[in-house]
């Protein structure tokens, strides 16, 4: 038998992101689990208002999606620990600027590029509406036709309720194929 639980948030685990933005004239970075597919061409930023990356995304509309893996964890996990309201975290990455203007972290294997369409104001929460520009990925992950790996690549998960990160793990089976 089920029991309800209250109104929880209970789709986790999701993916461990470094979100990148300019931040007057230099790049900041944030940790976020908040982070999803809108559409094939969109996705969402959910972060606390109080976030000091938030601003550079509203003033440039740009921003980057860094997705984890267990090489650069340990140094992601610290962007969620520091704000950039009390320490300049410009130099916690090497980066590239994307096309757009979007600061990307060279440790990630694969970094998204977008820029902002609309921001949704949530009780305490910005939710950045972007649009997919650019999707940059290390070639040592892709396979013969272009896509990530993501055997290959395992990117981290994070589980809410009790703060942990995962590992991506085994295959189950084929989507739509298990019939």
């Amino acid at each position: 038998m089920k029991k309800n639980t209250g109104a929880q948030l209970a789709l986790y685990p999701a993916p461990v992101t470094v979100v990148g933005a300019m931040v007057d004239g230099k790049p900041n970075w944030t940790l976020v689990a908040h982070a999803g597919v809108m559409a094939h061409s969109h996705l969402m930023l959910s972060m606390v208002k109080a976030h000091y990356t938030n601003k550079g995304i509203r003033e440039n509309k740009v921003v980057s999606v860094n997705i984890v893996d267990a090489s650069w964890l340990k140094d992601a996990d610290r962007m969620g620990c520091v704000s950039g309201n009390k320490e300049d975290k410009s130099e916690a990455f090497a980066y590239t600027v994307g096309e757009k203007g979007a600061p990307m972290i060279d440790a990630a294997k694969v970094s998204i590029e977008c820029e902002v369409e609309d921001i949704y104001d949530l009780a305490g929460f910005d939710n950045f509406i972007c649009k997919i520009v650019g999707t940059y990925v290390d070639e040592e992950i892709l396979t013969e036709k272009g896509k990530v790996d993501y055997r290959k690549f395992k990117p981290a998960l994070f589980q809410f309720p009790t703060y942990e990160y995962l590992e991506t793990g085994d295959i189950l089976g084929g989507c739509m194929k298990m019939n």
